[in-house]
């Protein structure tokens, strides 16, 4: 999976991710040489139950990814996955809205096994992840529940039921994240961080992916007090998200659909971003922020385009430790 010569030779690198977009990024990391020395903190307040199991949709994302079977089609699920069992449980009458395929329902029942003996989720997390071969450590945000909830004119929804059951089509008014208040970074979160000579937030959707990351006690003041370079890769591209609803929660919610709108969200923290090369007018924007831009081809559609990506956003992360040292 990795190259002989790696695009990040100093050390370990830490990504926030969540989403289809932030396992592509992730992905892109491991070919570009990372392999063990890559730590991916995954949002977890997507979580939910569903038929007495529990369900974590982005590090299931995120770790069929790296392990190389996701499904291609749509970024989730496993490829040649099937669904009689989601079928049988249609027969009984019960809704099958959010779909689980067969082999992918063998994480979930394991997953909810060993929570239920009182496994912490970052323990569970790395046996599923070792046992499909994952080089890379992924880290679950937090052992405690948190649940995004979203606020629409028609109501507090839950996140599932407002992005699958849904599909994404009430308008946004609010984000809350219930429990977040009880959360707390994980012994493996700290050393992670601890560890990193580069922190990179993948282009998965600020409000509720890295959002809830952030949210978590600590962790946005840790990203501020950082020594090591934090870098984002923007998951707007010409005004519009490549995947899922965060253009439209970005403009419901007052926030500028743009690299810029995502910028002034890490404002307090973030020492760099790439963006991509039709936004390349808001870089001068974005550096009087004191922000460093680097302008890219930021479209992932294949592994190669992964890759390429990876390494663009460890350029800018090498370039701002060189711009320390100097």
């Amino acid at each position: 999976m990795s190259e002989t010569t790696t695009a990040w030779p100093e050390g370990r690198v830490v990504a926030l991710a969540g989403g289809v977009g932030g396992a592509k990024l992730a992905h892109g990391l491991l070919l570009a040489g990372l392999d063990d020395r890559l730590d991916v903190v995954v949002n977890t307040a997507d979580d939910f139950q569903l038929y007495g199991l529990h369900i974590s949709p982005d590090l299931d994302t995120v770790m069929y990814t790296l392990a190389g079977i996701a499904n291609p089609a749509t970024g989730w699920g496993i490829l040649g996955d099937t669904a009689a069992t989601l079928g049988m449980i249609g027969r009984y009458g019960r809704s099958t809205w959010f779909w689980l395929g067969d082999r992918d329902l063998a994480t979930h029942i394991l997953r909810t096994e060993r929570l239920r003996a009182g496994t912490r989720l970052t323990e569970v997390t790395a046996e599923l992840a070792t046992a499909l071969g994952v080089t890379a450590r992924i880290l679950p945000m937090c052992d405690e529940p948190v649940a995004t909830l979203v606020e629409t004119p028609a109501g507090l929804l839950e996140f599932q039921d407002y992005f699958v059951r849904r599909r994404q089509q009430d308008t946004v008014l609010g984000i809350r994240f219930e429990g977040v208040e009880h959360a707390r970074m994980t012994q493996e979160v700290e050393r992670a961080l601890a560890e990193a000579t580069a922190i990179i937030l993948c282009p998965s959707n600020p409000l509720v992916s890295i959002g809830p990351i952030l949210a978590v006690p600590g962790f946005r003041e840790r990203l501020r007090a950082a020594e090591v370079p934090v870098v984002a890769v923007s998951p707007i591209v010409g005004g519009q998200a490549l995947k899922g609803p965060a253009d439209r929660m970005l403009a419901s919610l007052g926030h500028e659909v743009s690299p810029l709108g995502v910028a002034r969200l890490y404002q307090d923290f973030l020492d760099g971003i790439l963006i991509d090369q039709l936004d390349d007018e808001l870089a001068p924007a974005i550096a009087e922020m004191g922000i460093a831009v680097q302008v890219a081809d930021t479209v992932m559609r294949t592994d190669d385009d992964r890759r390429r990506v990876a390494r663009a956003v460890l350029d800018l992360a090498r370039g701002l430790v060189e711009a320390r040292r100097r």
